[in-house]
């Protein structure tokens, strides 16, 4: 898997970064964000088992109208 920052540098030479901020900042990506646990997030990130952590909290965020709309926006984007 890529790293975060070899991710960043990619989407950012393919001029897409302004549009995931967009996205972030959307009424959907705000709205998520205010429904997050700030502790499920910093546990998911401190976790041995961090995949099965992100697993757990993408499927948390999936089961969303807000991340469903989301997760489909980003799809599209990438798809550019």
């Amino acid at each position: 898997m890529q790293s975060f920052e070899t991710l960043g540098r990619e989407l950012e030479r393919q001029g897409k970064t302004e549009r995931i901020k967009a996205l972030a900042e959307s009424d959907d990506g705000q709205k998520l964000s205010r429904m997050l646990d700030t502790r499920a997030v910093e546990d998911a990130a401190r976790s041995g088992d961090s995949e099965a952590r992100c697993a757990w909290l993408l499927g948390q965020v999936l089961s969303t109208d807000e991340g469903k709309r989301l997760a489909e926006n980003v799809r599209r984007l990438m798809q550019d």
